[in-house]
C-alpha cells in the first residue's frame, strides 16, 4: 500500500467526482458509517479496530488507510492495533500476512509513530 496519507489523497478527487453524480449514495454512506462507529455499548475506538480489522480481511488499501487514521484519532495504542490485525490474519491465513503489516504501517503513519516519506 502507498503512504496513507498519500493513497487518501489520491482518492480524494475521483471520489468528488463521483460523489457529483451519485450525492445521495454518498451521503446514504456517510449518515451510515457516522452512525456505526459512534459510541454506543462498543466504543468507537474498538469500532475503528473492527473496522481496521474486516480492512484487512477485504484487502483493500483506502479502507485500512481510513480506518488506521480513525483508530488513530481514538487514541488506539500500537498494542491494541497488533491485536486486532492478529485476528484479521487468524481468519485470513496468508492473505492477512501481507496486508495486516500494511495496515499497521498506515497506523503509525497516522499516529505520529513513523515518518511520512518527504
Amino acid at each position: 500500500m502507498a503512504n496513507g496519507r498519500v493513497l487518501l489523497d489520491e482518492l480524494r478527487e475521483p471520489a468528488r467526482a463521483l460523489r457529483h453524480h451519485i450525492p445521495h449514495v454518498y451521503e446514504a454512506y456517510a449518515a451510515m458509517s457516522k452512525a456505526a462507529i459512534t459510541d454506543g455499548v462498543l466504543d468507537s475506538k474498538t469500532k475503528e479496530l473492527i473496522a481496521l480489522a474486516i480492512s484487512v480481511s477485504k484487502q483493500c488499501d483506502g479502507c485500512m488507510a481510513s480506518h488506521a487514521r480513525g483508530a488513530a484519532r481514538r487514541g488506539a495504542t500500537e498494542e491494541e492495533v497488533a491485536e486486532a490485525l492478529g485476528v484479521a490474519v487468524m481468519m485470513t491465513g496468508g492473505p492477512g500476512t501481507v496486508h495486516a503489516p500494511r495496515a499497521f504501517d498506515a497506523f503509525l503513519e497516522f499516529s505520529g509513530k513513523r515518518d511520512t516519506p518527504t
